[in-house]
């Protein structure tokens, strides 16, 4: 079922650097991983070792939990590192392609089938469970993130694969795909199942993204797997801004190098100063930092490159600011958004600095003005503090995922990290589901 919705609340941040139209193919990058960490709820039982030889689709970890769920191997290769972190938490599996050949087998959906991971369920945002029934299944249409890939642009040549991936979940429940109009957050799952048909306690939504429906598709009309995805790679700090075509989990090292400003990355050399690039996986508002030879996100379908927030401006908030962004209109480019871009250009000065330091948690007013669900977000955001989960739930905490709350995060002048404090709150909610 289609669906076109239009959002009021919320706020489009005028990050620059806008990817190109023009997609360069990337699909024969050799080092891959898989990032298990990426997923949530997922324990991972590791099912291979350094030197095995794995091929495109085979399972690499299983989760402890249900053996039926696994995050499989994005090509045929030979597994090269095993990286673990803190406590010897699994952080990547680092897969060496070997061999250009994709797996093919049945051509049926099912959680034994190697792209059953593309689909998320809410509330928690783990893989679907095969065994809860959902009210509906959603794929939004629009990605409203800062420096987001068009869809229909990435999706461009596929329409048959998409389709076919819809078909096949219909199979599970009905599939509503969605073009959502307005401002960031618009395009997020969240919100187009809040506007559609907001998730109480007990019920289950599905979620998988576009390019994602489109890999579905293919593996029922062919059998092959190739988790493909048309990234956008920009930011203020890259170099040209491009699309880029690669598979889940490539390495972004020959990316960086293209987009970095200097060959000694990740310095970047300007006429004047020496600054430091942030390379973000995923939306700069929700996404997490990697290393210029590190590996996209599994479920990222951006990059994002600006400037660390490592200097600072002579008076700070005192001098008038016409080149920073201010949504509360502390200076004055915030009355920039309220003219046409043609007589007042919106301001670009953006980095990682958060322009203050952390300070009590107040009520300002400015939370409601981005936030499009119809819940309270301070009072949640309050609730999730506290650890009172009788409140959390009859303020809607299952309608949410930390990337709702990406916005309020932004603007807060409190400077908490709201997305954190949302994870933390859904955890213990979901530990508590499956104990």
């Amino acid at each position: 079922m289609r669906h076109d919705i239009k959002i009021k609340k919320g706020l489009d941040i005028p990050l620059s650097g806008i990817a190109e139209r023009e997609v360069l193919d990337l699909r024969g990058e050799k080092r891959y991983a898989v990032k298990p960490p990426d997923v949530v709820g997922f324990t991972p039982r590791l099912l291979v070792a350094e030197g095995d030889a794995v091929a495109a689709g085979q399972p690499l970890v299983q989760d402890k939990r249900d053996p039926r769920l696994f995050l499989p191997s994005p090509v045929s290769g030979t597994v090269e590192t095993i990286v673990r972190g803190e406590k010897r938490k699994l952080m990547e599996i680092i897969v060496c392609r070997t061999s250009q050949n994709a797996t093919t087998g049945t051509t049926r959906l099912t959680p034994e089938a190697p792209v059953w991971w593309m689909i998320k369920e809410r509330p928690f945002g783990t893989i679907a469970n095969p065994d809860h029934k959902p009210k509906g299944i959603y794929v939004s249409l629009r990605d409203t993130n800062p420096l987001a890939p068009d869809i229909d642009f990435s999706l461009k040549g596929r329409e048959h694969e998409f389709e076919a991936g819809v078909n096949a979940l219909k199979a599970f429940a009905e599939v509503h795909c969605v073009k959502a109009q307005g401002p960031h957050p618009a395009g997020n799952i969240g919100t187009i199942v809040a506007a559609l048909d907001p998730i109480n306690k007990g019920d289950y939504i599905w979620s998988v993204n576009a390019q994602d429906v489109a890999n579905i598709g293919r593996w029922c009309l062919t059998g092959e797997y190739r988790p493909e995805r048309v990234i956008a790679v920009g930011g203020p700090a890259a170099k040209t801004p491009k699309y880029y075509r690669v598979l889940c989990g490539a390495c972004m090292q020959r990316i960086s190098e293209a987009q970095l400003m200097n060959a000694d990355y990740p310095q970047l050399n300007t006429e004047h100063l020496k600054l430091n690039t942030r390379i973000i996986s995923g939306s700069p508002l929700s996404g997490t930092a990697i290393t210029p030879d590190g590996f996209l996100g599994m479920y990222d379908q951006q990059v994002c490159f600006i400037e660390e927030g490592d200097k600072y401006d002579f008076m700070g908030w005192l001098m008038p600011g016409f080149r920073k962004f201010s949504f509360s209109k502390t200076f004055l480019s915030g009355f920039a958004r309220l003219l046409p871009t043609t007589h007042y250009p919106l301001p670009t000065d953006f980095n990682t600095n958060v322009h203050g330091s952390v300070r009590p948690f107040l009520f300002t007013g400015s939370f409601e003005r981005v936030f499009p669900f119809d819940i309270y977000p301070l009072q949640l955001i309050k609730a999730c503090i506290v650890g009172d989960v009788e409140l959390q739930e009859k303020l809607g905490i299952y309608e949410v995922e930390p990337e709702d709350f990406a916005l309020c995060e932004f603007i807060d002048p409190s400077k908490t990290e709201i997305q954190t404090i949302i994870r933390e709150a859904l955890e213990v909610l979901r530990k508590e589901s499956v104990a």
